[in-house]
């Protein structure tokens, strides 16, 4: 392999926030942020869903937050573009 051309592949927390969930597993994911996780420091990403929380493998039906966004767009960008009128209008 040459050197210097491939991203650092190293162990990364992944924190589901949905339900307080941690697992390390190795990846190339770019993060700012850090945590401690058993002891030691890892690099941190934080998800919405993961195998823990997800309603497939759990067999629980879970409403995850989204509700919002498209409002959260129609009001950051209005109907600049927009070939449809707003629904709420």
């Amino acid at each position: 392999m040459k050197q210097g051309i491939h991203p650092d592949y190293r162990e990364v927390l992944f924190h589901d926030v949905s339900n307080d969930f941690k697992f390390i597993t190795r990846s190339t994911i770019g993060t700012r942020e850090k945590a401690e996780f058993e002891g030691k420091e890892y690099p941190l990403v934080k998800i919405e869903v993961s195998s823990e929380s997800h309603p497939f493998y759990t067999g629980k039906h879970k409403i995850v937050d989204t509700a919002g966004r498209v409002e959260k767009f129609r009001q950051k960008f209005g109907t600049v573009g927009s070939k449809t009128a707003v629904a709420a209008e």
